[in-house]
């Protein structure tokens, strides 16, 4: 398996990194684009250890999201296991309709993404959007994030500009996924206020007592913020390798799953192949239905190069 390659952690710095390897680009490798988020570092690499065995070369880029969006327009990343709809649709939309990218399937059923509240916080009575500048000085005015220029951060500056839900005079602490969970932790243990841009699937569900709050402006989407998971190939790309399209069209998982991977590799630390590994054992009947119809590069059926692997 390949590992991730982290690059400069400035967008502009890792927007040259990757484009000045475009006269390089190998098109027999299959690069995926990586965000820093444990959940997708986790699919890529169950990826991999199913394609690899199966002849498929891969790389991992791990690049910020924009970066990624860019990288797929320029031909440099072939596929990205987390375009999160509607989050992310002012990079998405543009580029689907051009048919620079596809999107092959959603992967993750029971997606959400919106703000969250400590348990007790919802219990007193702030459980809406509606209620936050009410209480605005126990918050600061502030609503952590996970990282400017995400597609949360991008949704929230833009409320912010239109005094949406009268959050005109807020700000965003976009600190990363670790600083902003680190924050809501610590604020937790002292039962202080604090609001967070909160997704499920994600270990924050299975280890903080929180809850989402009601947006009937649907800021984060319809639905309180009801998401998608989109598998998305380059065009190009998937037009050259129907089989890879097949692939990803079946290669789907629960909340559930991908929030027990989070946790595993995200807050547990286990090692990246390891946990892909362990999913990987304890699911050969999922893996069999990933597999269906799908071949070796030599063109034979696929399931039973990995069934053999298994039963080793």
């Amino acid at each position: 398996m390949t590992h991730l390659k982290p690059l400069a952690s400035g967008i502009a710095l890792a927007t040259t990194a990757l484009f000045a390897s475009a006269a390089q680009a190998d098109d027999q490798t299959l690069d995926f684009g990586v965000p820093a988020w444990p959940g997708i570092t986790v699919k890529t690499a169950i990826a991999e250890q199913l394609l690899n065995p199966l002849g498929y070369e891969t790389s991992t880029q791990e690049i910020g999201l924009q970066v990624i969006y860019q990288g797929i327009e320029s031909g440099d990343i072939d596929a990205f296991l987390g375009a999160w709809l509607p989050a992310q649709r002012e990079m998405f939309n543009p580029r689907k309709e051009s048919g620079v990218l596809i999107d092959v399937a959603n992967n993750v059923d029971g997606a959400q993404m919106t703000l969250a509240v400590p348990e007790y916080l919802y219990e007193s009575g702030i459980q809406s959007f509606a209620d936050l500048d009410e209480h605005r000085e126990q918050f600061d005015g502030e609503i952590y994030g996970f990282g400017a220029g995400s597609a949360a951060s991008e949704i929230l500056h833009n409320a912010i500009d239109n005094d949406t839900w009268g959050l005109g005079d807020w700000q965003i602490v976009d600190t990363s996924e670790v600083g902003m969970l680190s924050a809501a932790r610590d604020a937790i243990s002292r039962e202080e206020p604090i609001v967070w841009v909160g997704w499920t699937p994600h270990w924050m569900n299975l280890e903080l007592p929180m809850r989402y709050l009601e947006d009937p402006e649907d800021l984060f989407g319809e639905n309180n913020g009801e998401s998608d998971v989109l598998t998305l190939l380059r065009g190009d790309y998937a037009d050259a390798n129907p089989n890879l399209v097949t692939f990803f069209e079946q290669f789907t998982f629960t909340a559930e799953e991908q929030s027990w991977m989070i946790q595993a590799y995200g807050q547990e630390e286990q090692d990246l192949a390891a946990v892909a590994e362990q999913w990987i054992t304890e699911h050969p009947e999922r893996i069999e239905a990933v597999l269906a119809d799908v071949t070796t590069t030599d063109g034979d059926p696929a399931w039973p190069v990995i069934e053999a692997q298994l039963n080793n």
